[in-house]
């Protein structure tokens, strides 16, 4: 597995870790921006569950349900109780100490478990389950507290200076640089999971509010690129914008723009434009969200937005938006003028080679390609499993449905793709990871969510394929 992959692949854990829970970091923060001394409707009892949610309830479900993926059900348990002692030791939202903890914990009992596994007396089950897990979790609680607690707050205090060292510089702008070219690499949820959201919630309970949850979810960029590559893009790239527009401004799925700045690489330079230009907006105006906005729509935005924050965040969406624009339309007319019209599948071609991606193609694959009429269950495969590939999902039944096939699809992310799968469907630069999970099963890969005529082919094949029965 290349290097790329095996960041993503972290990522995604870390993401899976976060989004199963993110219900609760919204309903953490809508208490937070309606009921704290300066919210909507002020409320001081209710107020009252503000730090205990934060303190004990986030990072608590977030430890079990990194436990629960590597250990099941007793791995979550025993995440929970390793995190208690990380919690029990800090002044601070134990976040990180949680994605620490939670898998490691679950990894313990995991090996616990397959080490006894057949040497248990009959009728001793019982009593060696429960006490296993009680006395491995007094340990792993007791060390957490006395020496990795007090590491990853360290770790943590590093991190956080660093950045707040940035914004108080006014240098906070320049971390565009590292955000724009990582997200289009598909590392958007281990930034804003992995780093920002944990930081931005420490920030958030001293504040009320926080830029961090802004540095790189902000759906200004985004909109800006996609909006020039509708007034002056190409081909397909040019009909597919205003979908891609909706569903990434208002559905908050950020990777409609990608394929968009993978297939012409330069794109990548008004996407650090703009981002840093929505950053200097919201940093110089004092603007900040109450709560991590998931997803990144601009509905979200503004649902997490304090009162009296609304121009200030409308401001610095709205800055990312025009810089981006400008740039990204002065570079697509520029190329309208050197190259000529370039189709849209041309520059997929030049994005696979400035990208690599050739080879992926080229690696050998062992697939099982099986007849149209024995193919019952389509997974859509994305980084998260709740983005791209729930829209991907909703197209490709909606297309079947269209053509009379009664085949299931479903949506899943890359490390959760089910073995009895028949064919995936993913991004060609998560096709590394998908072959791990389930290496001999027959891959379509993409590169555009929603104009891919890798749909359509699809769906050609398994009528043609339906008809000879």
């Amino acid at each position: 597995m290349s290097k790329r992959a095996k960041i993503q692949a972290f990522g995604g854990f870390l993401t899976g870790m976060v989004l199963p829970n993110i219900g609760a970091f919204i309903a953490w923060g809508l208490i937070t921006a309606i009921f704290i001394p300066t919210g909507w409707f002020p409320n001081a009892s209710i107020a009252k569950m503000v730090s205990p949610m934060i303190t004990y309830l986030l990072p608590l479900l977030i430890a079990y349900t990194g436990g629960k993926a590597v250990g099941g059900p007793r791995g979550g348990v025993m995440g929970a109780i390793a995190t208690m002692g990380i919690i029990s030791g800090s002044s601070i939202p134990m976040f990180m100490g949680a994605m620490v903890m939670g898998p490691i914990g679950g990894y313990v009992i995991k090996k616990f478990d397959k080490a006894i596994d057949g040497k248990i007396p009959a009728g001793f089950e019982m009593i060696v389950n429960n006490f296993s897990m009680g006395i491995i979790g007094m340990i792993l609680a007791i060390i957490s507290y006395l020496a990795i607690g007090p590491a990853i707050l360290s770790a943590n205090l590093v991190v956080k200076a660093g950045i707040e060292a940035m914004v108080h510089a006014n240098l906070i702008p320049l971390l565009a640089i590292i955000n724009e070219p990582a997200k289009v690499l598909f590392l958007n949820n281990a930034i804003d999971q992995g780093i920002y959201a944990p930081i931005g919630v420490q920030d958030a309970l001293i504040h009320g509010k926080s830029i961090y949850f802004m540095l790189a979810s902000s759906p200004g960029p985004g909109l800006g690129l996609l909006l020039a590559f509708w007034l002056f893009g190409k081909g397909t790239s040019k009909e597919s914008a205003p979908t891609a527009i909706i569903i990434h401004f208002f559905g908050g799925i950020h990777e409609m723009y990608f394929p968009y700045v993978l297939m012409k690489p330069i794109m990548v330079i008004p996407m650090i434009l703009g981002g840093m230009s929505g950053i200097f907006t919201f940093k110089t105006l004092n603007a900040g969200l109450v709560a991590f906005p998931s997803p990144g729509s601009i509905f979200s935005f503004l649902a997490m937005t304090p009162r009296g924050g609304f121009i200030s965040t409308i401001a610095g969406v709205t800055a990312g938006t025009i810089v981006t624009f400008l740039a990204s339309s002065f570079i697509l007319k520029l190329d309208n003028k050197v190259e000529g019209d370039v189709d849209f599948k041309a520059s997929q071609d030049l994005m696979k080679e400035l990208k690599g991606s050739k080879e992926i193609e080229t690696k050998p694959q062992t697939v099982i390609r099986k007849d149209g009429t024995d193919i019952k269950l389509i997974v859509f495969a994305c980084d998260a499993g709740m983005g791209s590939s729930a829209m991907g999902a909703a197209l490709i039944r909606k297309k079947l449905a269209a053509a009379g096939l009664n085949v299931k699809v479903i949506n899943k992310a890359i490390e959760k793709i089910p073995l009895d799968a028949d064919l995936v469907i993913c991004h060609e630069n998560l096709l590394d990871r998908a072959k791990i999970v389930a290496p001999n099963v027959e891959y379509i890969t993409i590169n555009n969510f929603i104009g891919a005529p890798e749909y359509d082919e699809l769906v050609v094949r398994l009528t043609k394929e339906k008809q000879k029965v």
